[in-house]
């Protein structure tokens, strides 16, 4: 008996092991890869955040309490976080309305030229960031080829809030589109069909069979654009006029910070910019998981 209870016991406790083992032997030198992996994850990460974390407190525990403290009296940087994480939000919120349409017209309708469409999708990625401001600001400037015409009907995009939440739709749409077009084709036309026969409207088939299998999705292309938004910092500088309490992202203040050789404060702005972004993702990721348990997912 008791041999039998060892025998239980041995093949319970070492089945999942044995299992891992098979696994990772499926793979050549998949334990040197993981080791290498999570090396330069510590690298190139974690231990860069833990010097961004321990910064503040360089000089003791008393100037990092006073460093927290002056930021809740530094009107110049709590009014470029605002910026920055206002005109993300923003960005990213019209990224998720124009990336669904771009991508229903990639995989559903197919319009004329999608493979054109398709491959300038992927154009914010492969342009400097730079060259982007600059184009930004010279489309949209007063006397540019967009700007112009709207300046004559009272509507002024560069050098204003709205240029920089313009410059952050541009770079943050990819990650929305990117992240639906692979849910909508794995999602099968046949459902929608099979609704519109049970007399459906398209706006009911849209909101009851398409926009629960995407909620998943666009929750995690919100978060990337609305991320990706926050420290964006190249294509905005150009555009946003850099207007202290007005258009100045916190990115640029960083850099401003920097250049007056206040490395304390550049590391306060850039530890609340990390600190926001992720607890942003985390409630991202807690939605998401509540969504997928509540069945909105089911058909992803």
């Amino acid at each position: 008996m008791a041999g039998h209870g060892a025998a239980r016991q041995g093949a319970g406790g070492h089945a999942p092991f044995t299992l891992w083992r098979r696994r990772r032997d499926g793979l050549p030198g998949f334990g040197v890869g993981l080791s290498l992996t999570l090396g330069w994850l510590g690298v190139l990460v974690i231990l860069p955040l833990l010097a961004l974390l321990a910064r503040p407190w360089a000089q003791g525990v008393g100037s990092g309490l006073g460093a927290f403290a002056h930021i809740v009296h530094d009107g110049r940087m709590l009014a470029a976080l605002r910026v920055s994480f206002v005109s993300a939000l923003v960005a990213a919120a019209l990224d998720v309305v124009a990336g669904v349409v771009i991508a229903w017209g990639l995989v559903r309708a197919r319009v004329p030229g999608w493979r054109v469409i398709d491959a300038l999708v992927e154009l914010p990625f492969a342009l400097p960031t730079a060259v982007v401001g600059i184009t930004m600001a010279t489309l949209y400037g007063p006397h540019g080829w967009v700007g112009a015409p709207l300046s004559h009907l009272g509507m002024k995009v560069a050098f204003t809030p709205l240029g920089i939440v313009v410059a952050l739709m541009f770079v943050g749409l990819p990650f929305v589109v990117r992240t639906v077009v692979p849910v909508l084709r794995a999602l099968p036309p046949e459902a929608e069909e099979v609704a519109r026969t049970l007399g459906a409207t398209r706006a009911q088939v849209v909101a009851r069979v398409v926009m629960p299998a995407l909620y998943p999705a666009l929750l995690t292309a919100f978060a990337m654009a609305f991320a990706r938004g926050v420290g964006e910092y190249g294509s905005v500088i150009f555009i946003a006029g850099n207007q202290p309490y007005h258009t100045e992202i916190a990115p640029l203040l960083i850099v401003i910070r920097l250049q007056e050789y206040d490395t304390q404060g550049a590391s306060l702005i850039g530890l609340v910019l990390v600190a926001i972004a992720m607890a942003s993702l985390g409630v991202i990721a807690w939605v998401r998981r509540h969504v997928g348990r509540g069945g909105a997912g089911g058909a992803i």
